[in-house]
């Protein structure tokens, strides 16, 4: 087993999740530009090529000939019935207007990249990859009058699509259909199966 799965976000809920299943990591830096990956791909599509972008961008550790690594990159992003993708919101404002333009459905799709690399001649090369997508749709109800003491107690103002059904947020979710973790922002079901693939455990 591998010490530590290095864990290219800052996502809180991301690093919550793998806390909970007792998966040690370590977190790495990535200055991945978002922007940069096509923005007209549909939700599954667009997440998974984020995730890619960003493992191409992480900031891993110094290495020496023959270190093997585990790192993982994920992406969450959402869309309603109106087929509008949603990320973060860019401010308050932003956050507030998301949350009330929520469709029901809504749909969160999260992308994932898990590789494993060694050190070889000077640099580190993937030597295994595994990529998946999960979706799941649901209903998130958050009435007016409820906005502003949601946005101040929960994550939603950095969360995609201002949607954290985590924590304080779980009063709003009202029906879910398919992976409950993959709307916090990794599927923990299909991330144990990918560690287990590429040897971590």
């Amino acid at each position: 087993m591998y010490s530590k799965l290095l864990l290219a976000s800052s996502s809180k809920p991301r690093q919550a999740l793998l806390e909970e299943a007792k998966i040690p990591f370590e977190l790495i830096k990535q200055d991945a530009d978002e922007h940069e990956v096509d923005q007209t791909l549909p939700l599954e599509k667009r997440v998974l090529a984020i995730a890619q972008h960003k493992m191409n961008h992480a900031q891993l550790p110094a290495g020496k000939e023959g270190d093997v690594v585990v790192v993982l990159t994920a992406d969450t992003m959402g869309n309603g019935t109106d087929g509008v993708v949603h990320g973060k919101a860019n401010d308050y404002d932003d956050a507030v207007a998301k949350v009330k333009g929520l469709t029901d459905p809504y749909i969160t799709a999260t992308g994932f990249c898990l590789e494993k690399k060694a050190f070889k001649d000077g640099q580190w090369s993937t030597i295994q990859k595994v990529e998946k997508v999960v979706s799941a749709t649901y209903s998130f109800i958050i009435p007016d009058h409820w906005i502003e003491r949601y946005l101040k107690y929960s994550w939603g103002l950095n969360a995609s699509g201002s949607i954290a059904i985590e924590n304080y947020g779980e009063q709003f979710l009202k029906t879910i259909n398919g992976s409950y973790t993959t709307v916090k922002g990794l599927p923990m079901f299909e991330l144990r199966e990918a560690l287990e693939e590429v040897g971590f455990f």
